[in-house]
């Protein structure tokens, strides 16, 4: 028989109904249960697309032995992460306290009946490994709580007063820095240390991408001609897309590898990762001119056009497991692909096999994922994609979490948008996209955060969803001149600044659930780093300061440790170059704007906004007035070069 989650919208929550375990989702009702029969509370958080959240599904929650104590001795209760991920961030910050490293997914916090934590965890086994309380199993641990609770152990409540007083205490900023450009030579060096000079990337294994990271680099090579910022990112964007993480075959990033060389991917595709990642792509294209980049971006995007959307709205994530095993979808035997070559009358069959990768004993388990070591695209695999696709058709596809999440779709919306300038199609689809978007998510005066498709939503907008959203309604006015789109930016920003804003200080959610905001890019780009962006653009369209300055407070507030590790937060060290030097403004009558896109987003300087005027040519302007004009588009380089 289902349990409460049954009711919930949540794809997670669903996928946890039918589990022997008595689950609650979150709220009142299960904190006043636990207070009231003097029961521990476990707080089990994942989401849909979670290999590991699976297994502790099918190892514990699915495990009679584990539901049998979950049911008599706790509450127990279930969150989406994507869906609150207010209440995620304050439970990571929980588990960083109590164990000194950062958490994930699943996350386990065991809590008294007051709602204090005390123990926190990840993927905690049924079975126990050593004798130690970290080492348990989840049947013993639970046991030893639930006595513990019972007995009311005086040692454990007050553990759990001292840690609730910890966490309540408020972080004072250090004394503000002078905000300087020499913050680029720390983190330059910061990304040297880390970077991997045999694949790329910032890391061993597993590996992430660090969009952040790679854009900021490519921004500095802009801005300053960094030799070695432009051999990280081209190293490592050639690296990435050769196969493995990317998914030659449909198109889409995986969300990270579990190896160092970006062959062995976690097989879940996360919205966030991809619109990340299909506008760096297509940024280091215009910058770098290299079509295989450009051809990355277009795949990424019509592969979340393709495969994860519906009514122009697009689902937040795919699994990586089908047919009950990870990877079942998207791997190859080596047979079935020889025979399928055979029977399209291929020649050099081998041949191909190799440079695709494919061998008897496999890539992985046994079989194989696609890759190609060579520095070129083999001028078959075009069509012998179409082949390996069709092969797919005959498989399960992976579990599609149908939410649709306001910040995450922002920013890819902005990435069709950037896409846009160099191929027209795209920006007609951000523009439907984003429509969509806003009517679907802003109703009667109100931002939501997240929505199945086709229902209402009902969870209000974090400060991330103010963010990327304002973002991309900046790059659809940048690429559109249509001013409702500036003035939905300056809309949003002013509640989020109401909302959100104290002294410098952003808190990412408000209400029932305060968080603070983090500047560090960590899963994806930091909100208050998106929020400066904002205010920036918005201080320069509107010619208005006190969106700057507030920018400059927020800048100024985080300054000690953006200069210390500016490598934790690239995006904000990006938004302190662009407040060091100041925007350009290109301006010109929309027909110049519009046709002639692609050639202004190719200007040298990244820090460059447009703004409809009514001149022939184009004037070149800084935040309080115009100093060069030409009709020659090809000068406007030179002409914002002079202006320093």
């Amino acid at each position: 028989m289902p349990n409460r989650l049954a009711t919930e919208d949540s794809p997670y929550l669903q996928q946890h109904k039918n589990n022997p375990v008595d689950w609650y989702p979150w709220g009142e009702e299960a904190f006043a249960k636990a207070k009231a029969e003097n029961k521990a509370i476990f707080i089990s958080i994942g989401y849909s697309s979670c290999h590991w959240c699976h297994v502790m599904e099918e190892t514990v929650f699915e495990n009679l032995a584990c539901a049998e104590i979950l049911n008599e001795s706790f509450v127990c209760i279930k969150v989406d992460r994507e869906e609150r991920p207010d209440i995620d961030k304050h439970y990571q910050e929980v588990h960083l306290l109590l164990n000194r490293r950062a958490g994930g997914w699943p996350t386990s916090i065991f809590c008294t009946p007051q709602n204090k934590p005390f123990f926190a965890a990840t993927y905690i086994p049924p079975e126990s490994k050593t004798g130690t309380m970290e080492g348990m199993g989840f049947v013993d641990l639970t046991k030893l709580i639930a006595t513990r609770i019972a007995q009311n152990d005086v040692k454990l409540f007050e553990n759990a007063d001292e840690i609730e007083q910890f966490i309540k205490q408020t972080d004072k900023p250090k004394e503000a820095t002078v905000l300087k450009e020499e913050f680029v030579k720390n983190f330059i060096l910061q990304a040297e240390n880390n970077y991997d000079t045999q694949n790329g990337g910032f890391s061993v294994s597993p590996k992430f991408p660090h969009a952040t990271t790679l854009g900021t680099l490519l921004s500095i090579d802009r801005i300053y001609d960094n030799p070695s910022a432009k051999t990280m990112v081209l190293h490592t964007l050639r690296s990435m897309k050769k196969g493995g993480m990317y998914d030659l075959v449909d198109g889409g990033f995986c969300r990270y590898s579990v190896d160092g060389m970006w062959k062995v991917p976690h097989f879940e595709k996360m919205l966030y990762d991809n619109a990340l990642l299909c506008e760096l792509y297509t940024q280091a294209y215009i910058t770098y001119k290299e079509e295989s980049f450009l051809e990355t971006a277009k795949e990424i995007a019509d592969f979340w056009h393709n495969f994860m959307s519906e009514d122009a709205l697009m689902y937040s994530a795919s699994d990586a497991d089908s047919e009950g095993e990870e990877g079942t979808y998207f791997v190859y035997t080596y047979d079935e692909v020889y025979t399928a070559l055979l029977e399209n009358k291929y020649e050099n069959i081998q041949a191909m096999m190799d440079e695709m990768g494919i061998s008897h004993h496999g890539n992985f388990e046994g079989k194989n994922i696609i890759r190609l070591e060579g520095s070129e695209k083999p001028l078959y695999f075009d069509d012998v994609k179409l082949i390996l696709k069709n092969i797919r058709k005959t498989r399960e596809y992976p579990f599609i979490d149908k939410k649709v999440q306001t910040s995450w779709s922002a920013m890819m919306i902005k990435a069709l948008f950037t896409l846009g300038a160099i191929d027209f199609k795209y920006r007609q689809r951000a523009i439907e996209n984003l429509e969509t978007l806003l009517q679907t998510m802003y109703l009667e005066g109100q931002l939501y955060h997240t929505t199945l498709i086709h229902k209402k939503p009902k969870i209000e907008a974090f400060l991330e969803d103010y963010a990327f959203l304002g973002a991309a309604l900046l790059e659809a006015y940048k690429f559109t001149q249509d001013e409702i789109y500036l003035i939905h930016a300056q809309r949003f920003a002013n509640k989020a600044l109401e909302e959100f804003y104290n002294k410098g200080e952003w808190r990412f959610s408000s209400g029932e659930f305060v968080t603070k905001a983090e500047i560090s890019d960590n899963t994806y780009t930091s909100s208050v780093s998106v929020t400066i962006d904002v205010l920036l653009s918005l201080g320069t369209l509107l010619e208005d300061e006190k969106y700057t300055r507030f920018a400059f407070k927020t800048l100024e507030y985080n300054s000690y440790e953006l200069g210390r590790k500016p490598i934790y937060s690239p995006y904000m060290l990006y938004q302190m170059l662009r407040y060091l030097k100041g925007d350009r403004v290109i301006k010109s009558n929309k027909h110049n704007l519009n046709s002639h896109s692609l050639e202004l987003i190719s200007l040298v300087y990244p820090f460059t906004l447009f703004k409809q005027s009514d001149d022939k040519g184009y004037m070149i302007c800084g935040d309080k007035s115009c100093f060069a004009g030409t009709e020659d588009i090809s000068k406007i380089n030179q002409l914002v070069q002079n202006s320093f």
